[in-house]
């Protein structure tokens, strides 16, 4: 139990790191990635104005979706193709503290081949 408060610590504290840095806007918004044992989630942020332009998540893609990494590049393509349908085309990657493997990689890998630039 320790062991597992002392890990979401560190990642809170990586995420507020990578945060200082990167901010959306409403030409160019953060796509924010939450991961969790579950479900993924990803967010499309304008930080300026303070609002979550779109959110689309794993239960989104039916109810035969589980977490994988397969998933997750579906995710990726969906977010990617609702981006584009709203008129955003480039988006900042935040990764929410999370290592760049894995799940968190195949979300930007989809969006990516959606035509979403980063």
């Amino acid at each position: 139990m320790l062991k597992q408060i002392l890990r979401n610590q560190e990642r809170r504290r990586r995420a507020r790191r990578v945060r200082a840095k990167v901010s959306g806007t409403a030409e160019r918004p953060r796509l924010s990635v939450f991961r969790s044992l579950r479900n993924l989630t990803v967010q499309v942020i304008d930080d300026i104005s303070g609002k979550t332009v779109l959110a689309v998540s794993i239960r989104d893609l039916g109810k035969d979706a589980k977490n994988t990494v397969e998933s997750a590049v579906l995710l990726g393509k969906k977010v990617g193709e609702k981006c584009l349908a709203a008129g955003i085309q480039t988006v900042v990657f935040d990764r929410s503290g999370y290592r760049y493997h894995g799940k968190v990689k195949a979300v930007a890998d989809g969006a990516r081949e959606a035509g979403l630039r980063f």
